[in-house]
């Protein structure tokens, strides 16, 4: 992966997203089981699922050219532009359960969203929502 070395590192008050205080000790956790303080957790967008645009996560040895840096209470958040676009003001959060548990994202941007949590809609979006597949 390729490091910007003039990365757009942000503040929580203006960051693309922010984390809930579960989800932050859980990402904190989970990165001190790997063993890796170098990753960050990637935020991204993708075009499909059952409504319009899907969520996915994953963790990233770093920035890439472009990403939003988001560095909350020592946890690395990296989202790219098109992304960026689509989450602007969201938050991540933790959810403990026996069915569904994980972590959640919680998007202002979306005016509908599938029973998954995994796809939405914006309001800009045209053509109708798909059955859930997941």
């Amino acid at each position: 992966m390729a490091i910007d070395t003039n990365p757009q590192e942000t503040g929580t008050s203006d960051a693309v997203v922010s984390l809930t205080a579960k989800a932050s000790e859980k990402l904190k956790e989970i990165i001190a089981k790997q063993g890796r303080a170098d990753l960050a957790l990637r935020v991204y967008v993708t075009p499909g699922g059952c409504s319009g645009f899907s969520y996915g996560m994953t963790f990233a040895d770093g920035a890439e050219e472009g990403d939003a840096i988001i560095d909350h209470d020592g946890v690395k958040v990296v989202v790219d532009p098109m992304s960026a676009m689509y989450v602007k003001g969201s938050e991540i959060d933790f959810v403990d359960a026996l069915m569904g548990g994980g972590f959640a994202l919680r998007n202002p941007n979306a005016v509908s969203s599938c029973g998954c949590g995994q796809s939405f809609k914006t309001a800009g979006d045209t053509g109708t929502a798909k059955a859930c597949a997941h």
